[in-house]
């Protein structure tokens, strides 16, 4: 009987103190479950815009999801969400410096709002001031912040010479100019060579070979006579002919001054004579030999002055027309290719090859040294100038190529720039000439273009695709 009545009192005990504990946890402490409750209607009252990464990687859902360690996405609200612009609408509105006239679709939607708003993604909407109405469907803007950080660049369109280069390949020839032929002028024999190999290098007055002429010594036999009368003291007008006769006859055959007074001063009749080299430079060819009998006009030698020296260019027809005399051009040499050469165009000659199509242009370049070799080949750059002409020219990089049509961005301040069709005209030194669209002076971009044309070719596709939607809801009735 004392046992049930204690266990009696044990279980009663039991049951106030978790009545108790009841009571107070309900009006003392907050309990759990309302406060998850509470969180959640919180978090109901924000716009979640996407999902992020729980580890801050660069990954996002637009929907719940979880990654690889089924850790779920963090939701990132809309007013967790960072801005680039540079300044909020309505703290510009604040300032009071421009009238705001309405704000437009961020993604180029025809759709316009008299007051600040978001799209369906959370973007928020632009605003347009009063003066940029007008230029709000041509051009395009960028928000200063983004025009920093992707690197857009400008440069103004400026009057130049545009100097086009005109390549072409090349042999070195010999300057005709500067060859010379050594011939006798009367026939004789060739009794001792001082010059018998191809390639030699002589100077002028130096002796080529000795020679027997038959007609050179009687032409001295002549002058002796005509110098024993008058020393005789036989005068005359006839006698003082005769001297001058005998003397023109050997400058006639080709004899020195210094042998014909040799002649008159000694009065001797020398058999043979040493013929002198007409001319410095390099002997090309030799056609004698000792011994030989020769006749009047026959080659013995031919000597080339190579102190210059030809590049004979085959140009393109196409690109004739960019070249004339005078023209500056650059030559580099297979052999010496670190050694360019700077030369001038002397001669465009006067036919093109029917097989190649390409014209010859001949180039003069100094050899001083003698290193440059005949029919070496040779790499022409020419600098052509056109009429010289200076013309409106931009980067090359500023034009944007579609292939049927150019397109230049033009800066027209506070990150506006204003797409432009131009018509383009020669090239040269990585410029673009301009014949129209853009005016000297005018802020071209020059870098980052591409990022401004995905923008305005996104915002064109957009609004087409909205002018479009009606066509097709008619077409679909």
């Amino acid at each position: 009987m004392n046992t049930t009545r204690t266990l009696f009192i044990l279980a009663l005990g039991a049951g106030l103190s978790a009545a108790g504990g009841y009571w107070a946890a309900q009006h003392a402490l907050p309990s759990p479950v309302n406060t998850h409750v509470a969180g959640i209607a919180s978090a109901a009252e924000r716009q979640i815009l996407y999902y992020r990464a729980p580890d801050k990687a660069p990954f996002w859902s637009a929907v719940p999801k979880q990654d690889q360690q089924g850790r779920p996405y963090m939701p990132v609200y809309d007013d967790e969400e960072p801005s680039f612009d540079p300044q909020r609408p309505q703290a510009q509105a604040a300032k009071g410096e421009r009238k705001i006239l309405y704000y437009r679709n961020p993604m180029g939607l025809p759709d316009t709002s008299p007051v600040p708003k978001k799209d369906g993604m959370g973007m928020d909407y632009i605003p347009v001031y009063e003066g940029d109405e007008a230029d709000d469907g041509n051009v395009i803007k960028v928000s200063l912040d983004r025009v920093q950080r992707s690197g857009v660049r400008t440069e103004p369109a400026e009057t130049r010479v545009l100097v086009q280069p005109v390549r072409a390949v090349g042999t070195v020839a010999v300057d005709e100019s500067k060859l010379t032929v050594v011939a006798m002028r009367s026939a004789g024999y060739i009794e001792d060579l001082f010059v018998n190999t191809a390639g030699q290098t002589v100077r002028a007055g130096e002796p080529l070979f000795r020679v027997y002429s038959p007609d050179i010594v009687n032409a001295q036999i002549d002058l002796r006579i005509s110098l024993g009368a008058v020393q005789r003291g036989v005068s005359g007008t006839d006698m003082s002919q005769s001297v001058n006769g005998a003397m023109q006859r050997l400058r006639n055959l080709g004899v020195p001054e210094s042998r014909i007074k040799d002649v008159r001063d000694s009065g001797t009749n020398p058999r043979t004579l040493d013929w002198a080299s007409p001319a410095t430079g390099v002997v090309l060819s030799k056609r004698v030999i000792n011994g030989q009998r020769v006749e009047a006009g026959d080659e013995l030698y031919r000597i080339a002055d190579l102190s210059t020296v030809w590049v004979i260019a085959d140009v393109a027809e196409a690109d004739v027309g960019l070249l004339k005399v005078g023209t500056p051009a650059q030559v580099t040499f297979r052999a010496y290719p670190n050694e360019p050469a700077e030369g001038r165009v002397t001669l465009i000659y006067p036919e093109v090859k029917a097989e190649t199509r390409t014209a010859r242009v001949r180039i003069e370049v100094p050899n001083p040294d003698g290193r440059l070799k005949a029919d070496m080949y040779a790499d022409v750059v020419f600098r052509a100038a056109a009429d010289g002409t200076p013309v409106v020219a931009v980067p090359n990089s500023a034009v944007i190529d579609s292939g049927s049509q150019q397109i230049v961005l033009v800066a027209r301040g506070e990150g506006r720039f204003e797409p432009r069709s131009v018509k383009l005209g020669r090239r040269g030194d990585g410029y673009r000439e301009v014949r129209d669209g853009v005016r000297e002076g005018e802020e071209v971009v020059t870098a980052a273009t591409f990022l401004i044309d995905a923008e305005s070719n996104l915002r064109a596709a957009l609004k087409t695709f909205t002018q479009d939607e009606p066509g097709r809801k008619e077409a679909s009735r």
